[in-house]
């Protein structure tokens, strides 16, 4: 399936999905209540263990109360000087994947965590009590409830956020080389990570999610990741009576609204024949951020393995 729009038209799409007027003092509070969160955390040996690097489980209480989970892996010789740090996060309802990537960036002289998104694939507790459906997915979960701070991506975001400050504050790590990696939903959430926490460095975001919804409500949505808003609107809405608030609602966690907050270098990667999140939703975020950026295009592809990007991406971050 060739790109939703030509390329050129890609280059200069800027998004339809709204953005909310209040957008800035949203996450302006937010952040504000991050800041009263501790960095402390606990860690756990892990069952993993490598010659090249002492792996952990490391869990810290994120905004509302939840424990999160990070993988944590960093260099089993400590260096003379603090080193860099990497944060990864993953794919919509997975979880932080294998140990052995972490103990290969570790063995690099890394320390890197991997986030546990809140309730799916990993040890990360969603706590958040809300009005409303979630219906089959994450995204809309808290968008009926009078109060928009109670959506389920904000705090996502927010964890992303405390994850770096974390690494930042461990003592083997310095916190000027900090760099945030995602494919997908995780490149979702590298983008707001980066938005969010602008000491962040260096940030590589894959095929991101999470981005200009109504652009996917208006493409094949039922193939894409975004379907949740389909079943949303088909069981709780069918003749679209709140598809205004619905979207308006959805812009406060809408990364094209965080992108030209980003400081820090970006290398963005889309496939042209992505369905799962169309190429023109990654635009629309891409377009907007005003830091040095990089775009690397797989023309063949979609929302897929793609060949030597993880070559590339060690590439880049090795430049911390």
């Amino acid at each position: 399936m060739p790109a939703d729009m030509p390329l050129s038209e890609l280059y200069s799409y800027n998004g339809i999905s709204p953005k909310p007027a209040d957008f800035d003092d949203y996450w302006a509070r937010a952040l504000k209540e991050l800041d009263n969160q501790p960095l402390d955390y606990e860690l756990v040996p892990a069952e993993f263990q490598s010659p090249l690097a002492d792996c952990f489980h490391l869990y810290f209480t994120g905004v509302g109360g939840a424990r999160i989970h990070c993988k944590m892996a960093r260099p089993k010789v400590p260096a003379a000087a603090p080193g860099p740090g990497l944060a990864y996060f993953h794919g919509y309802a997975c979880d932080s994947g294998d140990w052995s990537e972490k103990a290969g960036y570790a063995a690099y002289g890394f320390t890197v965590l991997a986030m546990d998104c809140r309730g799916q694939g990993g040890l990360s507790e969603d706590n958040l009590t809300v009005q409303g459906t979630t219906v089959r997915g994450h995204m809309i979960r808290g968008i009926d409830d009078p109060d928009p701070d109670k959506l389920y991506y904000r705090n996502v975001f927010l964890d992303t956020v405390q994850t770096v400050r974390i690494l930042m504050s461990m003592e083997q790590v310095d916190e000027e080389r900090i760099g945030v990696f995602g494919m997908s939903q995780g490149g979702a959430l590298t983008t707001a990570c980066a938005a969010l926490e602008p000491r962040v460095r260096s940030a590589v975001t894959v095929y991101p999610f999470l981005s200009d919804y109504k652009r996917a409500f208006e493409l094949d949505i039922t193939t894409s990741a975004y379907e949740e808003l389909h079943y949303y609107f088909r069981f709780f809405d069918p003749n679209h009576r709140r598809e205004d608030t619905v979207f308006k609602r959805l812009g406060y966690i809408d990364i094209q609204n965080l992108a030209d907050r980003i400081q820090g270098k970006i290398l963005f990667v889309t496939g042209l024949t992505d369905t799962v999140c169309p190429p023109s939703t990654q635009f629309a975020v891409y377009n907007k951020i005003q830091a040095d950026k990089e775009l690397l295009i797989y023309h063949e592809y979609g929302h897929e393995y793609l060949p030597y990007l993880s070559d590339r991406i060690l590439q880049t971050f090795m430049k911390l």
